[in-house]
């Protein structure tokens, strides 16, 4: 009897325990806890990443759990920050729900290290429930638009960009950071070996999104004119300024050779389409124009995933079910074509 009144002791003290009493500082608060995690990942991800997650935790995680110490964290402390951040103050406004997802993402990543430092026992952010995603009306840049937009770039610096994006799909960043060495001599074939980001420290060359990202894209020939020109202005604007220009073999530059900003180009993109008179279309949009219009002309979504450099075809099949039912017809007649009507 004595036995199990020993048992049910220790059981009850071991229930008293932090949560995350498996070895460390139990007061260390959720801010030090997010500043020593911020310091593991600053060599582990991307510039552009770390930054990414370093404003999002100081911004909004920090202000409202920073004092807590860690052990004290739960999963309804996650849930009323989510509430108060979509929630709209005389001082603040509220969060879209996707950067309050997003938020939730980083802070489940560094609560996992937490549990794998044996800092915590569980991962409180997985007994949160982030806001559903609101995937955003997306305007479809059919082929008329295309042909409008390459009409109306036509003889800009927006020229070769615009056809280049529309013509591969492209991420901003990948075309920016493409040299003319990545081209293939027949211009057939580029190779997606980087990407160009935008840091609070200057534009920085990375590694690409993911490891399929690293990838070879094949060119149309509808691409050949465009570089053409755009490699011979190019010799031009060398030639004029000089010791002016600094070269670094990018195919898209800002004119003087230098790397052009992602960021100044989707501004400068957008002032260019109003002063056209065009529909509002993202830079990033050409992307998904790109997608569209290979799968509604008949491409399997395996080959438009592997030119678009997404991790895996179920984001493709995801990002672009609104094309999908379309092409059903196309499997209604393929099959008719197989089994005949017979009388």
């Amino acid at each position: 009897m004595g036995g199990v009144t020993l048992v049910v002791l220790e059981m009850e003290a071991s229930a008293a325990l932090p949560r995350r009493g498996l070895g460390g500082d139990a007061e260390l608060s959720v801010r030090e806890y997010l500043s020593d995690w911020l310091a593991h990942v600053r060599g582990r991800v991307r510039a552009s990443t770390y930054e990414g997650y370093e404003v999002m935790l100081r911004l909004h995680a920090v202000p409202a759990l920073g004092d807590l110490p860690l052990g004290a964290l739960t999963p309804l402390h996650l849930q009323r920050l989510y509430s108060a951040l979509m929630s709209p103050t005389e001082e603040t406004p509220a969060l879209a729900s996707g950067t309050v997802r997003n938020l939730h993402l980083v802070l489940t990543q560094a609560l996992s290290q937490a549990v794998r430092w044996q800092l915590l026992l569980s991962n409180p952010a997985y007994g949160a429930q982030p806001p559903r995603p609101q995937r955003p009306q997306r305007l479809v840049v059919d082929r008329g638009l295309s042909e409008r937009l390459l009409e109306a770039t036509a003889e800009t610096r927006f020229e070769l960009p615009c056809a280049f994006a529309l013509a591969t799909g492209m991420r901003r960043g990948e075309l920016l950071a493409l040299r003319w060495s990545d081209l293939s001599g027949d211009w057939s074939r580029a190779q997606v070996v980087r990407t160009l980001q935008p840091t609070r420290t200057g534009l920085v060359f990375e590694e690409p999104k993911t490891p399929r990202s690293r990838r070879s894209v094949l060119l149309p020939v509808f691409l050949h004119p465009y570089l053409q020109r755009h490699q011979d202005g190019r010799a031009a604007r060398r030639t004029a300024l000089g010791d002016g220009w600094v070269e670094t073999d990018l195919v898209l530059d800002r004119g003087d050779g230098r790397p052009w900003n992602p960021d100044t180009l989707s501004t400068r993109w957008a002032a260019f389409l109003r002063a056209q008179r065009l529909p509002r279309v993202r830079f990033h949009d050409l992307r998904h124009a790109h997608a569209t219009l290979m799968l509604a002309q008949g491409v399997h979504p395996k080959i438009v995933s592997e030119r678009l450099g997404h991790a895996s075809i179920g984001i493709t099949l995801d990002t672009y079910s609104h094309v999908l039912p379309s092409m059903q017809a196309q499997a209604i007649d393929a099959f008719d074509a197989l089994f005949p009507v017979r009388a």
